[in-house]
């Protein structure tokens, strides 16, 4: 082993004994996990679905719809099978008719919404622009 520093060579030499093998192994692993860290950050593109435009209120209220249906159409199927009481069957059922009604009238809400939104300019905006 060399122990003075004349040039380079030495330098090295000198850094390399006063560092354990265990800690170039970790030194390694960690280099190496930052340049996949930056691999994935600014190489990697997103999905076309990640930048699909996200679902409209009416997406999402008529599949909330179909979701209490199905669950209906469960109910009554585990109740038919024996699994539920008459009175907790009909408790159930009760609920979630009365949680259908409410988003079918949301539905109803928004689908007006849209219908009365005129489509063309505002009479009043054109009318100010031909002064």
């Amino acid at each position: 082993m060399m122990w003075y520093l004349s040039g380079f060579a030495g330098l090295r030499l000198l850094a390399a004994d006063a560092v354990p093998p265990s800690d170039w192994a970790v030194l390694g692993a960690c280099l190496g996990l930052a340049a996949a860290t930056m691999l994935f950050i600014f190489y990697i593109q997103p999905d076309a679905s990640d930048l699909a435009p996200h679902r409209t209120k009416l997406d999402q209220l008529m599949e909330r719809r179909d979701t209490i249906y199905d669950n209906l159409r469960d109910l009554r199927f585990e109740y038919r099978s024996g699994k539920y009481s008459e009175s907790d069957y009909e408790a159930m059922k009760i609920s979630m008719e009365n949680e259908a009604a409410m988003v079918l009238a949301e539905i109803d809400q928004v689908t007006e919404a849209q219908t009365r939104r005129p489509r063309g300019p505002r009479p009043s905006a054109a009318a100010g622009n031909n002064s």
